[in-house]
């Protein structure tokens, strides 16, 4: 089973991940963030990775430390998951419809991170939530687990649709881009035969 576990301790949060990516999405979240949560569990649901999240931060200030280490220690703990990354498909995309909303997402789990966010709200909150901060999600989340990560929305009028399409989008990239291609099961998918770094 390939499977990571991270305790990440701060001033600002304490945060425990347990994923595993052969699972069946099941999920147990608790950030103190309600809308978060809810994203996380779209993200364990349609990956079908397991995902456990205990996170305490300081709420009392804002959303944004919480939420920016919750997606860094989701992503180390997927990298430790992964390993050398031997025999994953490495690419994966969606496209993600809801209601009125359309976003895309592609990924490479090439051990390289970068993100291209292209997502635009319609307001600044959602409920209690500053919507700039899905972005730092994105971007921790894409840095510590070694993502290449394009999230693009064509169109949406709904906040809620809007964050919500790019989560599903995300699990259902994730989901591609972690099986193991049986063709190549014994071998890193990179002709340099190692994934990281500037190589």
């Amino acid at each position: 089973m390939r499977t990571g576990r991270v305790e990440r301790k701060t001033h600002e949060t304490q945060i425990l991940v347990e994923l595993n990516l052969d699972g069946t999405g099941s999920y147990d979240v608790s950030t103190g963030i309600g809308f978060l949560d809810h994203m996380l569990e779209q993200l364990s649901r349609h990956s079908l990775i397991d995902l456990k999240v205990e996170a305490k931060g300081d709420l009392h200030i804002d959303f944004h430390h919480t939420t920016e280490d919750v997606g860094i220690a989701i992503g180390e703990a997927f990298t430790q998951a992964l390993g050398d990354r031997k025999g994953i498909t490495r690419y994966g995309s969606a496209l993600s419809p809801m209601d009125e909303t359309l976003s895309r997402v592609a990924l490479d789990a090439s051990n390289r991170p970068y993100l291209v966010w292209k997502v635009e709200f319609v307001r600044d909150k959602l409920g209690d939530m500053d919507t700039e901060l899905f972005k730092e999600w994105f971007a921790g989340f894409a840095q510590a687990a070694g993502l290449t990560l394009h999230v693009e929305t064509f169109y949406g009028e709904n906040n809620h649709h809007i964050v919500e399409s790019c989560y599903k989008g995300l699990a259902r990239a994730l989901r591609q881009a972690v099986e193991i291609d049986p063709r190549k099961a014994d071998q890193v998918p990179s002709t340099k035969g190692v994934l990281g770094g500037s190589l």
